[in-house]
This record gives C-alpha cells, sequence and structure tokens, in this order.
C-alpha cells in the first residue's frame, strides 16, 4: 500500500497514469509532453510500474505504457475500504463528545 501511496504522492504520475489509462503511450511520447528529462520520466514511470498501476512493453526500440485499470480499481477499493473506517472512527468520536457534553449537562443541573 505505501509503493501505490508513494506512487499517486506525485502530480506528474498522477498525470502519466491519466494519459495511460485513456490509451498506451511510448514513455519517449511522454517525456515530451513535460519540461523535465527523459531520464526523469522514465524514472517516474518506473515508479508507476513497481506500484503495479502500469505495465510496459517493449515494442520495437520503443516501450509503451499503459494504465492498469484493475490495479485502479484495486486502489479505488481500498481507499473506499480506508474511508469507512475513518468514518466509523469519526463517528465514534463524535458519540463520546456528545456522551460527555450530555454528562457535563447532566453534572451542572444537580
Amino acid at each position: 500500500m505505501d509503493a501505490l501511496f508513494h506512487a499517486l504522492a506525485d502530480r506528474t504520475r498522477r498525470d502519466i497514469m491519466r494519459r495511460t489509462l485513456a490509451g498506451e503511450h511510448s514513455v519517449s511520447t511522454l517525456a515530451c509532453k513535460y519540461d523535465m528529462s527523459f531520464a526523469a520520466v522514465q524514472k517516474h514511470v518506473a515508479v508507476l510500474e513497481k506500484a503495479g498501476l502500469i505495465t510496459k512493453r517493449r515494442s520495437g526500440r520503443e516501450q509503451l505504457a499503459s494504465g492498469d485499470v484493475t490495479a485502479v480499481r484495486s486502489v479505488a477499493s481500498m481507499l473506499a475500504e480506508l474511508e469507512l473506517l475513518w468514518r466509523g472512527r469519526i463517528a465514534r468520536v463524535d458519540e463520546l463528545i456528545a456522551s460527555d457534553s450530555t454528562d457535563s449537562t447532566n453534572s451542572t443541573e444537580d
């Protein structure tokens, strides 16, 4: 999970994900889209690949990158589970605060 969040923490990598989910792109074509070196884009692609968010295949001299829709759905599912967990925790804290507030009000009335 850490590798996924690390991969998605960078704006350039999120943009590469967006592009590769829309269609297959060569790494050199991707590199032309950014104001950075080919090597820097290649490193971003490697981080995404290591996280399992994109796949690469060789076609002649080109390396073609594609976003992995299944992996993105898996990330969305994980985030939904975390959201439910945290919403439950927040609801419990709200209940405790409300209970404490009610107890304080009842104590001062006695």
